[in-house]
């Protein structure tokens, strides 16, 4: 499956939920994350998007320590049957 395929089983489970899921672009901050996730009752994240099997770059696990680091939440996405138990975390918290 590709990184695509699973990104857009994404979007479509978050809309499911209630919440948005927009593709987030960081001009002159490489590394940031592929897409937020905004939940209803102000529930959010961030997911790395990934084909199965493939690894965060270097320089994105260090911006997902940074963000961690300022109290968000950061996932990395690399097979559909993931979603729904990402989804059910970032909702209970």
């Amino acid at each position: 499956m590709r990184e695509k395929t699973i990104e857009q089983k994404l979007v479509t489970a978050v809309k499911k939920h209630g919440g948005i899921c927009p593709k987030f672009v960081s001009p002159g901050f490489d590394g940031m994350p592929d897409r937020l996730v905004l939940l209803p009752h102000g529930r959010f994240a961030f997911v790395e998007v990934k084909a199965p099997g493939e690894k965060p770059r270097p320089l994105q696990l260090a911006r997902h320590r940074l963000l961690r680091r300022l109290g968000f939440k950061v996932y990395v996405l690399d097979d559909e049957e993931q979603i729904g138990g990402i989804l059910d975390e970032i909702r209970a918290t």
